[in-house]
């Protein structure tokens, strides 16, 4: 028990060898001293909790917020000292706050182990006793024997001991782990390939030992030894027998393997970040303000505590006749009744620290989520996918981001191919219905009919048939002998290939016989093959870049031929060249020998493939050129450029090749045809990595007009991170896009906390769809995994979820807009009602010998938070929408006025501050010098006392507040209307009631009739009116001249909307026939401040505005009604 505690705290490892050792179908040795050893289970964990550590941990989380922390203490003060008000004002705020807390966060956990469920509980098949157990995938343990089918994703890393064919081989797609939609092989060892059925499998004695679990997805290093008739064999086990968890079975029927890494030890949880708790920039914002109120509050405690002794010096304040202190208190320590004192004021001034905010913000934050997953426009009808949100923590975050980082395969581009042109010895064809057409000739032309095939066309069409590693697989159906069926139809076809461009090319097989395949690489960027035509004549087909094979062509039509592919490629077109060589029977001999000397050598086999390869591939004659599209997904290119006019910069991290990924980068616009790319690639030494950045930073200085764009692979960013990490930073800054290829998943990772932690801090989001992508995703500030076709680990691991890489724009420009505008002004406007709220409380210790007489009844500082002003601004914080939705979509230069945190600076804090305080010393004073010191406010003569005055400081003080929000508020919906009124409206009718009735139950009843009487002097209502009005004028005045002399881009599109193709909202109001002679006022005063009734606005919206014309936004709750305009 003690062990299991252990591990589940992570202070003992369940492994502690360099080395594990596996026997297969778990048949533990008999004989001698053997220890087994400890693996880990095979469930996926995504939470952040669990039954046994939410209570600590979760209470932990919270009490790291200051307020939180900070009201802890003041309910530990009031339970151990005498204090002026009960320890329930503070206990039980305290309490309702970390409640709602928690449960919010239990439920998003919840949602987690649900998904988490999902995956562990899926069913797979297991060899055990001799035969094939169905249960479940959290139940696989290492030394297990799995069956997985065609197109299942493996549950463990697997080491294949047999498939469905005699030499042992699969055939596996890794897309959802390195983004790569390439097929792989994978083979078997040979003695265990034979071993086909079930009943050979149960039999098999081996045992497998290999490294611990690792997260490179590329390394695997162990043996197996067989045992076989008394004999041991030894075979050596490498990454092509190991099969990945998250990978997909592809072309195979059935495989079965041995399960050596489960769990969270499996390379793709390993290249999962840890998970830690996200916090927005809004919330360190707000820890930050509560600091600085907590240093006003110590302030104020301090100051009241010296002026008291300062005041008590005289004697006759000291002890007045009417309050004489008892024995113990006079002869009580001095320090003690200093500190005592302090204490009290802490805890009479303690509510200006807000401790509500946090639960309206949680509130805010976990219904506010709700309205990305109803947004129709983020629905996706195709795929019946709508937006996803699993971490509401961080809404308000989508409105501040710097730097994107997005995936390639899957997330920008649909991963599929399409055929569109191709040169064919200098002369240009164009796909059109499925047909070849020479340019500038159409199908229905007279030159256009069907001939014949000329020679180099025809060599052409036979190269890009046969060169290529497609497989084809046809689905044959019980009872058929092949894939021809007997009426001849042919069954569906599926094709894979080692690349996407082949897969796109291929559309037949051919009688031609395969003898060798010199298989692609990176250096050589070409791959050939030769085959003997059923004439016996054996030719060479290579294809690849351009830079590849037009130097080593002899004859052909190379100079159009370039021109064609230059063509292509700024069409966005990915391009492949084609050329091929005959062969002379005595040349093939040759050939033939030195590649089997070559592929046979145990040493430096590479370098002596490599020059036998060159030596083959040369003397070529040029057939042509193609070019595929590879199709981006919808509105990719309008979402970049969309971002970057938001002041966004894209960085594109993918696991892919070098040319492919700029390719897509130029056709989807990360790239501009007229940009600078700079190159930092295929870099093996540390210094030739830090000569090539020293140039690029020396380029980049002096083009300094032009726009760059780097190209970084790999391997060169490792070299560059290693030791020139502030060198590559600067450069990278100064480029408009930045490209990283090759890259393996925690590579992403660390060039995402390399952006977080640099000088700046900018604000980072990371946008996948595959496994690869889930550190990425859990290290930026905010992680988008996209629906795709990759799995769900990327969705799992993310804090928002879409269907589409083109409803990212709404997400951040609608959505991160309004989250943003709608929390700043709830956290400022929180910090000042409670200056409101407490400053009078301050002021009046004045007046009362800072004897710590309370100004309000304790109901009313419980109250206060909770009841009488919290539901106007948490409506605010749900609706307000101060610019129209579609405006924000179709002008995202207006993203701009809310980054780097501008409506949370210290400017508008302070703003609100002074504010605060200019109202509370109005509300006081106003209300002194209304009373006096001997006067009477009712018909009788009859003086107000304390509870009164106090009582009319508190009347005008909730309606100035709830006022004050109703000023900014730009959107009105009935709910507005009926919160912001009825609060003013409730708490009238709860004094009314509080202090009109005896309550049994109560104590003390100080507010008896005190409500009932103030209201019942007109000179009262007078004074709320006045002071109120004296409050709220300056700052309407302020707004008037702000928007007239200054007014930002947003304030701007405030009353530029109906030149967008709004009608009717030019002031965002619209107004009927029969005007009173102050509407033009109230329409000027109305337009100033941005205010809106929306039932009286037309929202129509020009059909040609592509931003217009599909939205189907669910964010306007109130009825469109265009009559009265």
């Amino acid at each position: 028990m003690l062990r299991w505690v252990r591990q589940q705290l992570g202070f003992d490892p369940p492994h502690q060898s360099d080395t594990r050792t596996i026997y297969i179908a778990n048949r533990f040795p008999q004989h001698g001293h053997y220890v087994p050893q400890k693996f880990a289970d095979n469930r996926i964990i995504s939470s952040k909790y669990t039954v046994w550590n939410f209570v600590p941990k979760n209470l932990f989380e919270q009490f790291r917020r200051v307020a939180n922390f900070y009201f802890l203490i003041i309910f530990l003060v009031q339970l151990m000292i005498d204090t002026p008000t009960s320890p329930i004002t503070s206990g039980l705020p305290l309490f309702f706050v970390i409640t709602v807390t928690a449960i919010k966060q239990g439920y998003e956990d919840w949602l987690r182990h649900k998904a988490d469920n999902e995956v562990n509980g899926a069913p797979v098949y297991v060899v055990r006793s001799g035969g094939l157990v169905k249960t479940r995938s959290k139940n696989i343990r290492v030394g297990d024997i799995v069956r997985v089918a065609k197109d299942e994703t493996f549950p463990v890393d697997l080491v294949l001991l047999s498939s469905d064919r005699v030499d042992g081989s699969c055939h596996v797609t890794t897309a959802s782990l390195d983004g790569e939609t390439n097929l792989k092989t994978h083979v078997a060892v040979p003695e265990t390939a034979v071993l086909q059925s079930v009943a050979n499998l149960d039999k098999l004695v081996a045992v497998i030992e290999c490294q611990q679990p690792e997260a490179d997805l590329y390394r695997f290093v162990g043996r197996i030894t067989v045992s076989q008739q008394a004999e041991e064999i030894v075979r050596p086990l490498g990454p092509e027998s190991l099969l990945l968890r998250g990978a997909r079975l592809k072309n195979t029927k059935e495989i079965f393997g041995v399960a050596v890494y489960t769990g969270m030890e499996t390379k793709m949880a390993l290249n999962y970040k840890s998970k830690s708790q996200k916090r927005s920039a809004v919330e360190k914002s707000m820890n930050s303000f509560l600091i600085i109120y907590l240093i006003i509050l110590l302030f104020e405690a301090i100051l009241s505590t010296i002026l008291k002794y300062a005041w008590q010096a005289e004697e006759k304040w000291d002890e007045p006749w009417y309050n004489e202190k008892t024995e113990h208190e006079r002869n009580s320590s001095k320090i003690l009744r200093f500190i005592s004192d302090f204490l009290a004021f802490l805890v009479l001034y303690n509510f200006i620290i807000p401790i509500s905010l946090y639960v309206t913000v949680e509130m805010q934050k976990f219904l506010g989520s709700f309205f990305i997953g109803w947004d129709l426009d983020l629905y996706h009808e195709e795929t019946n996918q709508r937006a996803q949100v699993n971490t509401s923590d961080l809404n308000e975050e989508l409105g501040q981001v710097e730097y994107v980082f997005t995936d390639k395969t899957g997330t920008l581009t649909e991963n599929e191919m399409q055929f569109r042109e191709c040169s064919i010895n200098g002369i240009k064809y164009q796909e059109v219905n499925g047909k070849l057409t020479p340019e500038g000739f159409s199908e229905d032309s007279p030159d256009g009919n069907r001939r014949g095939l000329v020679k180099e066309e025809e060599l052409f069409l036979k190269a890009v048939c046969l060169c290529h590693t497609v497989q084809i697989n046809a689905d044959q159906t019980d009872g058929a002998d092949g894939p021809w069926h007997a009426n001849g139809i042919t069954s569906p076809l599926e094709y894979y290939a080692s690349s996407p461009d082949e897969k796109a090319l291929v559309e037949a097989a051919s009688r031609y016989k395969l003898l060798h395949v010199l298989e692609f690489d990176p250096n050589r960027r070409r791959m050939s093959v030769i085959v003997e035509s059923p004439s016996g004549e054996k030719l060479l087909f290579t294809k690849g870049a351009e830079s590849s094979i037009l130097p080593r062509s002899k004859s052909g039509e190379i100079d159009k031929t370039r021109i064609h592919v230059d063509e292509f490629a700024l069409k966005g077109l990915r391009t492949l060249c084609v050329a091929y060589r005959r062969f002379t029977p005595e040349e093939y001999q040759e050939i033939s020998k030195r590649l089997h000397e070559a592929r046979t050598a145990l040493q430096q086999r590479e370098e002596r493939l490599a020059d036998v390869f060159n030596f083959i591939e040369r003397d070529l004659e040029l057939l042509g050129a193609t070019g595929v599209e590879d199709k981006l997904q919808e509105k990719v290119q309008e979402t970049i450029e969309a971002l970057r006019l938001a002041g966004i910069k894209v960085w594109v991290l993918t696991g892919d090749k070098h040319e492919t990924a700029v390719s897509v980068s130029l056709s989807c616009g990360h790239f501009h045809r007229t940009m600078n790319i700079l190159e930092l690639v295929q870099h093996k030494s540390d210094s030739t990595c830090a000569e090539q950045l020293r140039q690029l930073a020396k380029r980049i200085k002096e083009d300094h007009v032009i726009q760059h764009g780097l190209v970084v692979d790999g391997t060169s960013l490792s070299l560059a991170l290693r030791e020139h990490e502030k060198l590559f930073m600067e450069v990278c800054k100064n480029c408009s896009a930045v490209l990283c290829c090759r890259m393996a998943p925690l590579q992403k990772a660390k060039v995402v906390r390399l952006l977080k932690t640099s000088p700046e801090k900018p604000i980072t989001l990371a946008i996948g769809d595959g496994a690869n992508d889930v550190s990425m995703i859990q290290e930026a500030h905010v992680g988008i995994g996209i629906m795709g076709k990759e799995g769900r680990q990327a969705v799992r691991n993310s804090d928002y979820a879409i269907a589409r890489f083109k409803f990212l724009s709404k997400l951040l420009f609608v959505h991160g807009h309004f989250y943003y505008i709608r929390i700043a002004t709830l956290v400022q406007y929180f910090f000042y009602k409670n200056v409101c709220f407490i400053t009078p409380q301050f002021l009046y210790q004045f007046f009362c010998l800072f004897s710590q007489q309370t100004l309000y009844d304790s109901v009313y500082l419980t109250l206060y938070n909770i009841c009488f002003t919290s539901l106007p601004v948490l409506i605010y914080s749900l609706f307000e929408q101060h610019v129209h939705p579609h405006v924000l979509q179709s002008k995202p230069v207006l993203y701009r006025d809310i980054s780097k945190n501008a409506h949370l600076g210290f400017k508008p804090f302070l703003y609100w501050t002074i504010l605060g305080f200019f109202h509370a010393f109005v509300f006081f004073y106003g209300s002194y010098l209304l009373m006096g010191e001997d006067t009477s406010l009712l018909g009788n003569g009859q003086m107000f006392g304390n509870w009164t005055f106090g009582t009319l400081v508190f009347t005008v003080m909730v309606i100035t507040v709830t006022m004050k929000m109703a000023l900014e508020t730009h959107f009105w919906t009935w709910i507005n209307h009926f919160v912001t009124w009825g609060s003013i409206v409730f708490y009238f009718i709860f004094s009314l009631f509080y202090g009109g009735i005896i309550w049994p139950f109560l104590h003390t009843q100080d507010m008896y009739f005190v409500f009932v009487q103030l209201l019942s002097s007109g000179s009262a209502w007078f004074a709320i009116i006045l002071i109120v009005v004296a409050c709220l004028f300056i700052d309407v005045v302020k707004k008037v001249l702000y928007r007239h002399l200054q007014p930002t881009s947003t304030e701007k599109a405030q009353l530029t909307e109906a030149g967008s193709g709004i009608n009717c909202l030019d002031s965002m109001c619209c107004f009927s026939d029969g005007e009173t002679a102050c509407t033009s006022v109230r329409r000027m005063l109305e337009r100033l401040m941005g205010r809106c009734s929306p039932t009286r606005v037309n929202r129509s919206w020009s059909s040609s505005d592509p931003f217009y014309a599909n939205d189907r936004s669910i964010l306007t709750l109130s009825t469109m009604d265009s009559s009265t305009c």
